[in-house]
């Protein structure tokens, strides 16, 4: 064979591979992937050549009519059916997707390579603080607080040294004093101010990577060493050519890549324990990585950071607690500059002369204003977040991590907080449905004695509120199939985790019963004789338009009445949804009949005696039986193919 000879040969092969997979996508209306359709062509071409000798035996060499284009088109035809058989077999036994395509699958393994040593590391790391039995799903037990304490510690020390993310995840457990016992809490809780600071050397080329040029040329002065060093970024004194005192958040060199490779070891890590542990199935780990990986990365990016400063303080203007100004021009990704604040990071301990339950009351008064009245809201106020003022104010810090409620959902809130203030069960299972996403089918009887049992357990006179009353709340919801949507959630988490910071500043604080406190004022704030003469003179305004057209169309209603000719237009399947479901109904329905008939008409054919002969053994009745029971077969297949798609 020599070379031209292959060259045809090749591009016959590559354009009848390309028509049959125009082909079947169109027969079929599903994608197919490289491999699959490359296999199912050549079974075609396999199939095809064979077909077509065996039918050209049976053929009178001399016959000029069109029987030839006959049997050559029945042949295409049952190398085609051959290959769509193939595709539909793999689908029902491999669906699409459940491979990765071959460039899908270098990447992947590149990936893992890398994930492979850093997973290698972390697992070292953590079996050489002594908690590998942990890791392999088996439970030792802690044997008492000693044991707690030892444990806690080894947790701590592994965290630490397994970097960031790690680090940022401690940090967060040690507000989950509904979620840990005390010795583990106390432990976690020194990573909140305990973070090895990188040098300057690493530090400065971030910042002029930023900034556009040297740092000289935006600050009169800038302080190397660093007022504090979190697990992602590290803040500085500094001072702008106008003389303003500002400090300046610069992130840590290279985090990013490190963190969503550890993301995807905390997922992994919260699955396996989820899937070996009671505990981890008890407290839900893996959902919680999840709401975990989210928030540390919208943490990376700064200017979402900047932009929820300036959102929070335009909505918090008034409240007694600060928030810092940011400087937009001067942030970027990876570098946020703001208003300088005088006063000192909480550490926990109340300075003397200031009142810890005032202070208290005043941070948790202000989240809740945020959440009920502004709709934006600090998402993680734990200590390291908050600010001492000298002035014996609190100030909020780090915002990269901010909630926002629409009107509609803080209203269902405040509607939940005041049915619970008044043990209106029926009430807080109505502000419940509200808050959620409500499934189309639900228990409501079941649902109103849970949470009667759970207002019973926690709201009761006698019984002191804590932050586990939120879990209870969260178990009662997934247990009757309600999805909490991740703005409520939160919520519920900001209010878990400032429990934690309120019992540092003021021990014994009763959330429930401030929370209680507030509802009531507000109220009071809104039914004064002002505040409810605004609201009736906005409802009347938004109802004057269609008082005004209520008189016409009163009259056009009663005119029709009088006259016969009264009568109610109603659109079945108004929903695009609905339509294109009965839609989809009928297509399969129309395939299916079509399917049954041609391969009635194809049998019937096939067993017909007589008709002009095509062939001393084939008449032309059969050959066209032939060609319905092949049109017959595409159709069931497509009809199969339908019913696959629609189960997934």
């Amino acid at each position: 064979m020599d070379f031209g000879v292959t060259v045809v040969f090749a591009v016959t092969v590559v354009v009848t591979l390309a028509g049959f997979s125009m082909i079947a996508r169109r027969l079929l209306d599903l994608r197919f992937g490289m491999v699959r359709t490359l296999l199912a062509g050549a079974l075609a071409l396999v199939i095809g050549g064979p077909l077509m000798q065996a039918f050209a035996g049976g053929m009178d060499p001399g016959d000029p009519g069109l029987t030839p284009l006959w049997f050559l088109l029945l042949g295409v035809v049952c190398a085609l059916l051959a290959g769509l058989v193939f595709l539909v077999v793999a689908e029902v036994l491999v669906p699409q997707g459940t491979f990765p395509g071959p460039l899908e699958a270098a990447r992947g393994i590149r990936r893992r390579v890398v994930r492979s040593r850093r997973y290698l590391a972390i697992t070292r790391i953590f079996v050489r603080h002594g908690l590998g039995p942990y890791l392999r799903g088996r439970d030792p037990g802690l044997g008492g607080p000693s044991g707690r304490a030892r444990l806690a510690r080894s947790l701590r020390e592994a965290l630490d040294e397994g970097g960031v993310t790690f680090v940022k995840l401690g940090q967060i457990l040690s507000t989950r004093s509904d979620l840990l016992a005390p010795e583990f809490v106390e432990e976690l809780r020194l990573l909140q101010d305990r973070v090895t600071a990188a040098p300057w050397a690493e530090i400065e080329p971030v910042l002029v990577a930023e900034l556009g040029g040297p740092v000289s040329e935006t600050f009169e002065e800038f302080d190397g060493e660093p007022l504090a060093a979190a697990s992602i970024a590290q803040v500085y004194r500094a001072r702008l050519r106008t003389g303003e005192e500002v400090v300046v958040k610069v992130q840590r060199p290279g985090i990013a890549a490190v963190v969503e490779q550890d993301l995807d070891i905390v997922a992994r890590l919260a699955r396996s324990l989820e899937r070996r542990t009671r505990w981890g199935r008890a407290f839900g780990v893996a959902e919680l990585s999840l709401g975990f990986a989210a928030a540390l990365r919208e943490e990376l990016d700064f200017r979402v950071e900047a932009a929820n400063m300036a959102a929070v303080a335009a909505a918090s203007a008034g409240e007694p607690v600060r928030v810092p100004a940011p400087r937009p021009e001067l942030s970027g990704r990876r570098v946020l500059v703001m208003e300088r604040l005088d006063g000192v990071p909480f550490g926990g301990a109340v300075p003397e002369g200031a009142d810890g339950r005032e202070l208290a009351r005043t941070l948790f008064e202000t989240l809740l204003r945020q959440i009920m009245l502004h709709g934006i809201f600090h998402a993680d106020p734990h200590p390291g977040n908050i600010m001492l003022l000298s002035d014996g104010r609190l100030a909020l810090l780090d915002f990269g991590s901010v909630g926002r409620l629409d009107a509609s959902l803080r209203a269902a809130l405040q509607r939940l907080l005041l049915a619970m203030d008044r043990g209106d069960v029926l009430g807080v299972g109505d502000a419940l449905l509200e808050v959620v996403a409500r499934p189309d089918e639900i228990d409501e009887r079941g649902l109103e004695r849970e949470l009667g049992r759970f207002m019973a357990r926690h709201l009761t006179a006698g019984t002191v509120p804590d932050v586990q009353m939120f879990g209870h709340l969260f178990r009662i919801v997934s247990a009757h199939g309600l999805a909490v949507p991740p703005e409520v959630a939160a919520v519920f988490r900001a209010l878990a985790t400032v429990e934690g910071t309120l019992a540092r500043l003021a021990p014994g604080f009763d959330v429930v019963a401030e929370a209680r406190a507030f509802s009531t004022r507000h109220i009071a704030e809104r039914s004064t004789p002002d505040r409810l003469r605004e609201t009736v003179v906005q409802e009347a305004l938004g109802l004057l338009p269609m008082m005004r057209r209520l008189p016409r169309r009163v009259e056009r209603i009663v005119g029709a009445a009088e006259n016969g000719r009264f009568g109610v237009n109603v659109r079945l399947f108004a929903d695009e949804r609905d339509r294109r479901h009965v839609t989809g109904l009928l297509h399969q329905v129309l395939l299916t009949i079509l399917a049954a008939t041609t391969g009635i008409m194809a049998v019937l054919l096939l067993g017909t005696d007589g008709g002009p002969a095509v062939t001393s053994t084939v008449s032309l009745l059969q050959l066209l039986g032939y060609n319905l029971l092949a049109v017959s077969a595409i159709l069931g297949l497509r009809v199969l193919v339908v019913v696959l798609r629609s189960g997934r």
